[in-house]
């Protein structure tokens, strides 16, 4: 079985073998292989076919009550939801190529790759590809992502605050963060003129 830099989880067997059959060919092969893993200490999170742990789970965010493509706008039920990074940025797939969605502001990129070319791309340059700055960081001043967290930035980071007055980062439950980003780019997505709002989610 191979290894990742920093690795943190690895995935359980797999357990439903339908879902296997549907997902695309390398991501498939890879899942054999691993199926899933937390790598580079939290900044990468591949998701694997099986039913717990719930946020290991590719089918809970693919076609599940929490499947993103009920909560964000710029995602397809064809999409396949296959990882995110530190933050709760998530990784699709579509099409058979990878695309990034930028979950503050719901709002995808192409990256201009296959699977196996994030995989490689993801092993050759992890800082700028991604986005490990938050989360080296966080590691530089003490704290530690578990099996089952995100990091949660506050103000986010797609705000104006965040430039102004720093980013406080914390280790948060990666349910939580997921409903926090959600419910910000509902908010973000209803004031389109960039007007100022309170983030309040109680």
């Amino acid at each position: 079985m191979r290894q990742f830099p920093d690795q943190t989880f690895t995935g359980p067997p797999i357990d439903d073998p339908m879902l296997l059959a549907r997902v695309p060919e390398q991501l498939a092969r890879f899942l054999q292989e691993l199926n899933g893993f937390i790598a580079f200490g939290g900044g990468l999170h591949i998701r694997g076919i099986c039913a717990a742990p719930p946020w290991h789970s590719l089918a809970r965010f693919w076609s599940g009550d929490e499947a993103l493509h009920r909560i964000y706008t710029s995602i397809q039920p064809d999409d396949v939801p296959f990882g995110e990074d530190a933050l709760g940025d998530q990784f699709v797939l579509r099409a058979g190529d990878c695309w990034r969605l930028a979950a503050e502001v719901d709002e995808v990129e192409d990256l201009g790759c296959n699977f196996d070319g994030f995989i490689a791309r993801a092993l050759a340059l992890p800082i700028e590809f991604l986005s490990l700055e938050p989360l080296t960081r966080f590691r530089r001043e003490g704290g530690a992502l578990k099996p089952g967290e995100l990091l949660n930035a506050y103000p986010p980071f797609s705000t104006a605050e965040a430039s102004n007055g720093g980013v406080r980062l914390a280790a948060v439950p990666a349910h939580e963060q997921h409903y926090f980003l959600a419910h910000l780019a509902t908010q973000l997505r209803e004031r389109a003129d960039q007007s100022k709002f309170r983030i309040d989610f109680e």
